[in-house]
């Protein structure tokens, strides 16, 4: 059964808009945290992110509003069986360790396990394991190198680091 043009341009833009506004939303609320929490200077960094994301978020929303979003297909259910392991990990391991073992400790194993998770290589040669810790490593001192020396930000402390 097929739709009539202006209900599926109706349901195509609710398809953008109803995402969009909930983008819009969780950068109205993390600007606003960013923006009320002390002492300043531990919070510049995220008040930069914060306003860049509140205005990536504001003309997304606004292009959906308007109807200029292109049309997707949305989600299938197999593209989101596919990235659920992913989502599953970065949610234990980066929020839920971080504050147990350290910021850069959980980004880490949360990076290593994603690599190990996507990457096609085999998981029985050595090879591939000891490239995925040397690639996990060297992003976590890039990430420590901008975060604590460069930025100055404060992450969460932990057990180990």
């Amino acid at each position: 059964m097929n739709l009539p043009a202006h209900k599926m341009t109706s349901a195509a833009r609710a398809q953008h808009l109803v995402p969009a506004t909930a983008i819009l939303a969780l950068a109205v609320t993390v600007a606003y945290l960013s923006h009320t929490r002390e002492p300043a200077e531990a919070f510049m960094f995220p008040r930069l992110i914060s306003n860049v994301m509140l205005l990536l978020a504001l003309w997304n929303f606004v292009r959906a509003f308007l109807g200029l979003a292109r049309v997707g297909d949305g989600l299938s259910t197999l593209t989101l069986l596919r990235i659920a392991p992913g989502v599953a990990v970065m949610m234990i391991l980066v929020y839920v360790a971080a504050k147990a073992l350290g910021f850069y400790v959980a980004s880490f194993a949360a990076f290593l396990c994603l690599y190990s998770l996507y990457d096609p290589a085999s998981h029985r040669s050595l090879r591939s394991w000891i490239k995925r810790i040397m690639i996990s490593a060297l992003f976590m001192l890039l990430i420590y190198a901008l975060f604590s020396l460069l930025l100055k930000v404060q992450t969460p402390r932990g057990l180990y680091f």
